[in-house]
């Protein structure tokens, strides 16, 4: 192996293997990782635009069962701090989106023992009648998993029953690593690698959108992230012909403050921003079949996220009108929808404003500007 020949392979789309991956994280210069992730980027994006997104992380619940020790948002059952937002809360947060021009609910919460399917297809059904417009994009694979064994039916089914009742895209929540290793020391409550893989196949038989994560930097080795990017891309090649598979790929550090990982193992994120820049060109490079990577502003700072524009990064994610659980364990970072799009100019792109299944969308005429007061 040599850094030359691998990079020509990745501008040619062709698949690196997970040992060539990790060659060229330990070999390749970031600038050369950058320019060939940037030149692909040119390729699969060409419109050169930046893409971004209004929307509000608002939390079903946050009683869980999965003991994450890297969480610092989830309270176990009877907690005096648990809840289970109501129809009421919804309508309020879902009018105050729209206000500020968003269009879609990130709602994700936990692992609740006594929430099954009835509950979440009730409360879709129940949202999409109020407000037709809309967009759900819900849950995650963990909580696929978990709501198709409380009610003892298979994933597809569980995803059916749920399209049917309003979501409309699948979050790549969970994802963490994906090796069972990993998984048994900071997520044991959640599903393994391998069925969450099987949630995302099942949501591409019926042709629900999803995205896929990777939160690194904290026990996992080298070999492990490099072995989870193979296997997203291999879940990737197994979609159905025109059906949306994944969407985007966002890969972020482990956030460490407060959590049980810091406090008890001594683990703690010393993710640089120039090994983050170099995960993003090495994403792009990796996964040649998914369109759209997503720099994580909201974990590694305007500036940093800036640079991962020209390493193959093509989208800015969403403003986060609200956003409870990474910001517990310590993420600072806020936008607005001016503040972010002046930073995507800042770095010298055209920041586009866009909906989950990346279409572009026009900024509402009249909106408001949401103030940061948190």
């Amino acid at each position: 192996m040599n850094v030359s020949n691998l990079l020509e392979k990745a501008l040619k789309f062709e698949f690196l293997t997970k040992e060539e991956g990790i060659y060229l994280y330990h070999n390749a210069a970031t600038a050369d990782l950058s320019y060939v992730a940037n030149e692909l980027r040119k390729i699969q994006v060409p419109h050169g635009k930046v893409t971004w997104q209004i929307d509000r992380n608002v939390n079903t619940t946050n009683v869980c069962i999965a003991n994450c020790k890297f969480c610092n948002f989830f309270r176990r059952p009877g907690h005096e701090d648990s809840y289970i937002t109501d129809l009421e809360t919804y309508k309020q947060k879902i009018e105050e989106t729209f206000m500020y021009g968003g269009d879609q609910l990130l709602l994700q919460g936990g692992h609740h023992p006594d929430l099954g399917l009835e509950f979440y297809a009730t409360i879709f059904k129940q949202l999409k009648e109020l407000y037709p417009t809309l967009k759900l994009h819900a849950l995650g694979p963990p909580e696929i998993a978990h709501v198709a064994k409380l009610e003892n039916l298979s994933h597809i089914e569980v995803l059916k029953a749920l399209k049917e009742s309003g979501l409309d895209s699948l979050p790549g929540a969970g994802a963490e690593i994906l090796n069972d290793r990993v998984r048994r020391l900071i997520s044991k409550g959640k599903c393994g690698g391998k069925e969450w893989l099987d949630v995302m196949r099942a949501a591409h038989q019926i042709d629900l959108p999803t995205s896929a994560t990777m939160m690194f930097g904290h026990i996992e080795t080298i070999e492990e992230r490099f072995e989870h990017l193979v296997w997203i891309r291999e879940v990737q090649t197994e979609k159905p012909e025109n059906h949306f598979g994944f969407v985007a790929f966002i890969p972020w550090p482990f956030q460490d403050d407060g959590t049980l990982l810091k406090r008890l193992r001594g683990i703690t994120n010393d993710v640089t921003g120039e090994e983050y820049i170099r995960m993003i060109a090495l994403s792009r490079i990796m996964l040649p079949n998914i369109k759209n990577i997503q720099a994580s502003w909201l974990t590694v700072g305007k500036r940093t996220a800036q640079l991962c524009l020209h390493a193959g990064a093509n989208d800015f994610g969403s403003i986060m009108i609200e956003e409870n659980v990474v910001s517990a364990a310590g993420a600072p970072h806020r936008f607005t929808a001016k503040s972010i799009q002046q930073a995507i100019k800042e770095a010298g792109f055209e920041p586009q404003l866009r909906t989950q299944r990346y279409e572009f969308r026009e900024l509402p005429e009249h909106m408001v500007e949401q103030v940061i007061n948190y």
